[in-house]
Formats: C-alpha cells, sequence, structure tokens
C-alpha cells in the first residue's frame, strides 16, 4: 500500500508544481483559517399546503446550521442535544386578507411544539432547535398568537427535517407498501 502512496505522489506532485496555485489545482481559494460552509444537504423544502389564497405556487426552504455561538463548530445544549439554527425563506407567494405568517418547530409526533416567530416583510426567520427530528410549520395567524403554546391558523408551508425522514421498518409488514413521502413532505 505504501508504494502505491509512493506512485501516487510521483505522479501528482509534479503536476501540482506547475499550477502554481492551489486554486487551480484544487479549484477553491486557500484561506486564512477554519471557514463555514453552507452544506446543501442539511437544508430541506418547505412544501405549501395550497389552502390558502395566494400561496398555491409558493416554495419554501430550511437551511440548517450548526450554531454559530461555539468556537468548536457544533453547539450542545445540557442534555447533549445539537443546537441547530434554522433559516426559514419563502417567496412566491402573496398573502390575500390580513394575518401574519408565523414559524412553528415540532417534534414528529407533535408532542413538543416551539414558536419561532412572525416571519418579516420578506417572508423570512431565523430560529433555532434542539432536536434531531424535527418538522418545521408555517402557519397563517390572525394575530401574533401572542401565548405561544399552539398554532390557532390554518398551516400554510410544512416541512420535515432529512433526520426526522429516517425511521425503522418497524411496523411495515413484509407485503405492505406504505409511501412514507405519501405525507407530502419531499417535492
Amino acid at each position: 500500500m505504501h508504494i502505491l502512496y509512493q506512485i501516487a505522489s510521483l505522479i501528482i506532485g509534479p503536476g501540482l508544481l506547475f499550477t502554481g496555485s492551489p486554486k487551480l489545482a484544487y479549484g477553491a481559494e486557500p484561506t486564512d483559517g477554519c471557514t463555514a460552509a453552507t452544506v446543501p444537504y442539511y437544508g430541506f423544502p418547505l412544501i405549501t399546503t395550497k389552502n390558502i389564497p395566494g400561496t398555491g405556487r409558493g416554495r419554501g426552504s430550511v437551511e440548517v446550521t450548526f450554531s454559530e455561538n461555539s468556537p468548536f463548530g457544533i453547539s450542545i445544549t445540557e442534555n447533549g442535544s445539537y443546537r441547530y439554527d434554522l433559516d426559514i425563506s419563502l417567496d412566491r407567494i402573496k398573502i390575500r386578507g390580513a394575518g401574519e405568517l408565523v414559524a412553528w418547530v415540532t417534534t414528529r409526533d407533535l408532542s413538543e411544539i416551539r414558536k419561532i416567530g412572525t416571519l418579516d416583510t420578506d417572508h423570512r426567520i431565523r430560529g433555532s432547535v434542539d432536536w434531531n427530528k424535527f418538522l418545521v410549520v408555517v402557519t397563517l395567524e390572525s394575530n401574533e398568537n401572542g401565548d405561544g403554546g399552539r398554532w390557532q391558523g390554518p398551516i400554510v408551508f410544512r416541512g420535515m427535517s432529512r433526520s426526522g425522514m429516517m425511521h425503522t421498518m418497524v411496523g411495515h409488514g413484509v407485503l405492505q407498501q406504505e409511501n412514507c413521502f405519501a405525507y407530502g413532505y419531499d417535492s
């Protein structure tokens, strides 16, 4: 195996000498230190319910990154869970009538629900969550739902975290053909 590494370095090494720049060799500029890169895998789409006029052609997305409050690149809560930052954005929507768009996070079984907040005029909001598997729900509230306990208005968009889509096959019979994406969490 060691011989293979020596042969590879002989073949690749001279090519790097003539490039003059790591950018030409690897396609990226050198940096002065660690930089946070958004990994597209951690994002997921928000799917419109098409129940509210002006949202039928709407699109939404959630970009999930590790919280930047730590020098180690990730933040962990007191109970050992990762803390994720969520950047929620909607576009191609025009809500008719009164009401505010409010974003929520919840566990997959809806046993715990937390209000992130009211989306701004550009239909964006930033929040955080410390669950590994979670849903993001955007509702149309007649007021800002001041108590924050649970949404009252209709669901406008919903989406599921990538890890939330993973599950065991317990409960799936040998001949049962359940389409797990039939619930509309994937476009």
